[in-house]
């Protein structure tokens, strides 16, 4: 049997090389090829490492997902000692059913309501990165289905 070739395998950079980004995405199948290309046309192809949590930083701030807190913590210590980032990413994403399950259907029912929803928690979390890691920066960004970008501020 022949073992078929990795992906861009002679690209591949070693386990100590230093990457740029930790990214934080959601788990649902239909963003991940939107976030994959956004990272892509940023020119972060290859150069960051990756933590997929139900909701994003859904994931890490929503009281209903605490369990996956510490997960998260030490992901990012991880990669800062491996991979030397500098910077986190996290993108929540528009019809997020994480932000269903954890603030109820309501929170998504409207445009406005959701927007609110994911900026007051990208905006918990890009802070809760700063005190904990004051050199890291941080970016909160929401994404449409269609792939469209929002920076949280």
């Amino acid at each position: 049997m022949r073992r078929a070739a990795a992906p861009d395998a002679a690209r591949a950079a070693p386990a100590d090389a230093a990457y740029d980004s930790l990214l934080l995405s959601c788990i649902d199948p239909r963003m991940v090829a939107p976030v994959f290309h956004y990272m892509r046309r940023r020119g972060l192809d290859g150069r960051y490492s990756q933590v997929s949590l139900a909701g994003a930083a859904l994931g890490v701030e929503a009281p209903a997902f605490a369990a996956w807190r510490q997960t998260f913590w030490e992901n990012l210590d991880a990669s800062i000692t491996l991979h030397r980032i500098t910077r986190v990413i996290a993108i929540n994403h528009q019809d997020c059913g994480a932000a269903r399950i954890a603030y109820g259907a309501e929170s998504v029912a409207m445009a406005e309501t959701e927007r609110r929803l994911h900026q007051r928690v990208l905006t918990a979390f890009k802070a809760e990165v700063a005190k904990r890691y004051p050199g890291l920066r941080v970016e909160g960004l929401f994404m449409a289905l269609d792939g469209e970008v929002t920076a949280i501020d």
